[in-house]
């Protein structure tokens, strides 16, 4: 009784420094029922869902395989990000003859410090891939006009990367591990990356959530509406910085957690290539996997969405 009481108290003690340490986050989910969208909330729906349809429902399948339309998908957030009055420069590479371009415009602020926004546009192949990851792609574009204009202290980057995907998913080829080294080359001063990564399906389903550790269930909501800011154990600080700041305008729920990069799903996107290069960094997501059951399939097409949340 004695060993099975101690390892009782070990498990409580764990899960309490787990949840201090990792899960808890500063300010409140929001738990109201949400307000009609405003005006320019519906603007931004109406843009984020046209930007969607152009990726995933005109381009549609968008990779190395389907080396036309990565193309295409390029030209297209280029030409968008030109539109909105910013400049343009393209970090290219060679990945076997052929150049796989990050998209790159740049606000430049009065402080030397860094914050990157970033989407990767590729698809996964044999998938339009709508939210996994039009969605993002698309809301760095939002954002990008929004700025776009606008006096910032710290410079804001807007990047779109290829190459995320498998068969190029976290090995040297991907395209924001070729852009974030090559700004550690340079000694660029990134103080946070926000990783835009399926943003775009919400659920208020009971069970609708799922987890990658059966523990993590304990400490978060099992319905899919909220959206989550995810982070290594390293990026703990920026992590609740990001989802604090979130939470104080926010209509929609959300949830945080700084985990072990072990953890299945905390490091799978663009965020781990900032990570390996020694930059704090955050994925924004919907969960992915964890939640969309069109995730990597061929049904993954814009009509999936919730735009309106995406909105929120």
């Amino acid at each position: 009784m004695r060993a099975v009481l101690l390892i009782l108290i070990v498990v409580a003690a764990a899960a309490s420094i787990a949840w201090w340490t990792m899960i808890r986050m500063p300010g409140r989910t929001y738990s109201r029922p949400p307000s009609p969208l405003t005006p320019e909330e519906l603007k931004l729906r109406d843009e984020l869902r046209s930007d969607v349809q152009a990726l995933a429902g005109e381009i549609g399948e968008r990779n190395t395989a389907h080396y036309p339309q990565l193309q295409a998908a390029a030209n297209y957030i280029d030409r968008a990000l030109t539109a909105a009055g910013l400049q343009v420069r393209r970090d290219s590479y060679d990945l076997d003859g052929m150049r796989c371009d990050n998209i790159e415009a740049e606000i430049r602020g009065s402080s030397p410090e860094i914050v990157v926004i970033g989407a990767h546009y590729d698809s996964v192949f044999g998938s339009p891939a709508a939210d996994d990851n039009g969605s993002g792609a698309a809301a760095v574009l939002a954002l990008a006009r929004r700025f776009a204009g606008h006096e910032a202290r710290r410079t804001l980057r807007f990047v779109a990367f290829p190459n995320e995907e498998q068969p190029h998913f976290l090995r040297r080829e991907m395209g924001s591990l070729v852009y974030a080294g090559r700004c550690k080359q340079r000694g660029d001063r990134i103080v946070a990356m926000l990783s835009l990564e399926t943003i775009g399906y919400y659920s208020d389903a009971p069970g609708s959530q799922h987890y990658p550790l059966p523990g993590l269930g304990l400490f978060y909501p099992t319905r899919g509406n909220f959206i989550g800011f995810v982070g290594n154990v390293a990026s703990r600080q920026l992590v609740r910085e990001t989802i604090g700041a979130f939470r104080q305008h926010a209509q929609i729920p959300s949830e945080g957690g700084a985990l072990p990069g072990s953890v299945p799903g905390v490091g799978w996107s663009d965020h781990w290539s900032f990570w390996q290069n020694g930059y704090p960094a955050v994925m924004v997501t919907d969960t992915a996997p964890f939640r969309y059951p069109h995730y990597h399939r061929r049904s993954d097409t814009p009509d999936k969405l919730d735009y309106d949340s995406m909105a929120r």
